[in-house]
């Protein structure tokens, strides 16, 4: 069973003005998350203020570029590519004004809205914390850059990376955190796609891959293909699978937030698929993973 909506935003859907693809909470008609997208140019820099809002910010493609919080600069390494290596990031603080100066590349940065005040943070790649999830075809890599467990120093964001080698599966067994029912986990969240193709460093216009959302009560069922550069809004409903087709390896960047008092990245599981869990007993995970570290892609 499908409907006519759909919280798919196809890659330059969302332009506006300077950015690449702008979502805020009032476009995505929820509460909490948003997201910028820049690609950096010489002379242009990228410039914004977070009103309401804190924020993370990764390269995807940017190397070695500034970013200045409320006056100070830091220097951000950055990476040719979200398929090349992990990256340095930086936490904004709420009420932030932030500019962002590079000759090329882009650069990502996924908000949330928030009221405590929380200090300026730059982490370093190597301090980020990657783990290997999953077993076999469904074996992925997750980068944990502001997680309730990777890091305090937020109010609301939730902040992670996935990579699926080609042909393997990731949000997988399905499940979902809008607080409907017994599920009383409430998370907004996007998803930001990046499709590789085979071993190239970034996304690649030819690549393709596939995600799914269905909701409890069964009003909405979608099966997409996705794109490079594609975005996904989950207000509500169990998601996943995401594939990797074989040879174009998958990217997503993910921002979660809700009202909860605590950060959290608790989900509920599709009951009928709980069960997958604890068939990887045993099961080897995929060797291809991790794909990337700090210093670069990792060799197999």
């Amino acid at each position: 069973m499908s409907s006519d909506r759909t919280w798919f935003i196809p890659a330059g859907s969302a332009s506006d003005g300077r950015a690449d693809c702008r979502i805020t909470p009032e476009s995505a008609g929820w509460t909490y998350c948003g997201m910028y997208v820049f690609t950096l140019r010489a002379g242009d820099p990228a410039e914004f203020t977070l009103n309401g809002e804190e924020g993370v910010l990764v390269s995807l493609s940017a190397q070695n570029f500034t970013v200045t919080v409320d006056g100070r600069a830091f220097d951000m390494q950055g990476r040719d590519g979200v398929f090349a290596a992990v990256s340095d990031w930086m936490y904004l603080p709420v009420g932030s004004q932030v500019a962002i100066a590079g000759t090329s590349g882009e650069v990502a940065i996924v908000t949330a809205r928030a009221s405590q005040a929380f200090p300026v943070h730059y982490g370093s790649a190597d301090s980020v914390a990657v783990e290997v999830r999953g077993a076999g075809r469904a074996t992925r890599q997750v980068t944990n850059y502001a997680t309730p467990d990777s890091f305090d120093g937020a109010h609301k964001i939730n902040v992670c990376e996935v990579i699926t080698p080609g042909g393997n599966w990731s949000s997988w067994p399905p499940h979902r955190h809008d607080g409907i029912g017994e599920c009383v986990t409430m998370n907004e969240e996007i998803y930001y796609f990046r499709i590789g193709r085979e071993d190239g460093p970034h996304g690649d216009p030819t690549g393709t891959g596939l995600f799914r959302l269905y909701t409890v009560d069964g009003s909405h069922d979608e099966t997409l293909s996705i794109a490079d550069q594609d975005t996904y809004l989950v207000p509500e409903g169990y998601h996943g699978p995401t594939v990797a087709n074989p040879e174009y390896p998958m990217y997503f960047l993910n921002v979660l937030a809700g009202p909860g008092e605590d950060r959290t990245m608790a989900f509920c599981d599709d009951p009928d698929q709980h069960w997958i869990r604890e068939s990887w007993a045993g099961v080897e995970q995929d060797p291809r993973l991790p794909m990337t570290s700090a210093t670069g892609r990792v060799k197999k």
